[in-house]
């Protein structure tokens, strides 16, 4: 309340003013009411005056920007002055703590990985963040106030935000990107506002067609040796064999037997590669010992028919299962082998390249396979020829298990191959998975049948 007193004062001052001119006038002019006035008007004056100055003051500085401190007056302009930077003051630093918070959450959006769009009630975007941009093919600043419509013009989703029922989501596929598919999630707010929710789920479906696929690959891979043996055994039941037939006919379901044991063997690697840890680096395989066993597994499979050349005289170790890096050589042998014809060569050595990472090459003479057919050969199931696949015993899975093995053991696999002129399968390790052995091999020899 110090303003009042100051102005009480002002008042009382301004008054005692107003007398002195009064009481002058009465002397000079000897008319009361001339002095009355003289001295009122002098007082209202003074007062006026006063004020109007400080007034002045004070319109000024809330003309401007605020910037500087108000006009620090006594009294009820200075009180004035006071109250209203003081409210200023405290709603910048309110709409400071605002925007703060706003960048904030703004910036965790921007963080999200699904995109975010808000449109106003015309269907304008008001603002999206950058992944809702990349997913609609939009510049997050330009396209601002834009019909969305306009910009995205895919039917069906034209179509499903003009029907105004988002109680499911709506599968984008081939977005205006060009590439993928988007789930699509809208939700009303507000008068007639719109939140838009956009996730890739382009993995998801690739991965669900991967499961489909599997499953009817598997599904037909088992039923078709099921319907053999069903047919035999009805056969056997049914009809009077001679000792000949049956022998014939009891061969011919142990194959099919075999080729589903064999099946269900790789689906259960494959279960266990794709489930379990990475192999730790602490554990060390002499390569030899396994191009050793590799070997015998190749001579017997080829049963003469072939040129084997393993080299099994590296003085290397490989870091990792050895379950899994015999499994996946042999697969690239036993693959050798199957699709080489009669005559033909499989080699299979070992070098060790600059940067101390190893390859292991497995080159064979045979047909070789067309290049449009090479970055689909590790997919489960896939067949160059599915009658020549199945006649040679593969079961489709031995190329993913290899790669699988290949990337657990922080490697790749590399396929070189040319119609006509064979293939080679590369099995590459890092530096870090590969060292000299610390004991002599088994065998030092190059093996050659």
């Amino acid at each position: 309340m110090s303003w009042f007193f100051a102005r009480l004062v002002l008042i009382i001052v301004a008054l005692a003013a107003g007398s002195l001119v009064g009481w002058w006038a009465g002397h000079e002019f000897a008319t009361p009411l001339v002095a009355e006035l003289l001295g009122a008007g002098t007082a209202v004056g003074l007062l006026t005056l006063f004020d109007s100055l400080r007034a002045h003051r004070l319109m000024e500085w809330l003309r401007g920007s605020q910037q500087q401190a108000a006009p620090r007056d006594r009294g009820f302009w200075g009180e004035i002055g006071y109250r209203v930077e003081r409210a200023l003051r405290q709603r910048e630093h309110a709409l400071a703590r605002e925007r703060l918070w706003l960048g904030q959450f703004l910036s965790a959006i921007e963080a999200s990985p699904n995109g975010v769009l808000i449109l106003d009630a015309n269907d304008q975007i008001q603002w999206c963040n950058h992944v809702a941009a990349d997913h609609f093919s939009l510049d997050p600043h330009r396209d601002l106030q834009q019909r969305i419509t306009n910009l995205v013009r895919a039917p069906t989703f034209v179509g499903y935000l003009q029907a105004a029922d988002y109680q499911e989501p709506l599968l984008l596929a081939g977005s205006s990107r060009g590439r993928g598919s988007l789930s699509v999630v809208v939700r009303s707010y507000g008068e007639g506002r719109k939140l838009i929710l956009t996730v890739d789920v382009t993995e998801r479906e690739r991965a669900d067609s991967m499961r489909r696929d599997f499953v009817a690959n598997v599904s037909h891979e088992i039923r078709t040796p099921l319907t053999v043996l069903a047919g035999f055994i009805e056969t056997m039941d049914s009809l009077p064999l001679t000792e000949v037939e049956r022998r014939r006919v009891l061969s011919l379901m142990q194959q099919q037997t075999q080729r589903m044991q064999t099946l269900v063997a790789d689906l259960l690697t494959l279960a266990q590669l794709e489930g379990s840890p990475r192999p730790t680096s602490d554990r060390w395989v002499s390569l030899d010992g396994l191009l050793q066993r590799i070997r015998s597994d190749a001579l017997a499979l080829s049963h003469g028919r072939h040129r084997v050349t393993v080299v099994a005289d590296t003085l290397a170790e490989l870091a990792g299962v050895e379950g899994e890096l015999l499994s996946g050589i042999g697969n690239l042998v036993s693959n050798a082998v199957r699709y080489t014809p009669e005559g033909g060569g499989i080699d299979v050595h070992w070098r060790l390249l600059a940067d101390g990472s190893g390859e292991l090459c497995v080159a064979d003479t045979g047909p070789g396979i067309a290049r449009e057919h090479l970055p689909r050969l590790t997919e489960r199931f896939y067949r160059v020829d599915g009658s020549r696949s199945r006649e040679s015993g593969g079961t489709g899975l031995g190329l993913s298990i290899v790669k699988h093995v290949a990337q657990r053991h922080g490697g790749a696999l590399l396929i070189e191959s040319e119609v006509g002129k064979g293939s080679r399968f590369k099995l590459q390790f890092p530096a870090a998975r590969v060292r000299a052995a610390t004991a002599e091999p088994v065998s030092a020899e190059h093996l050659k049948a």
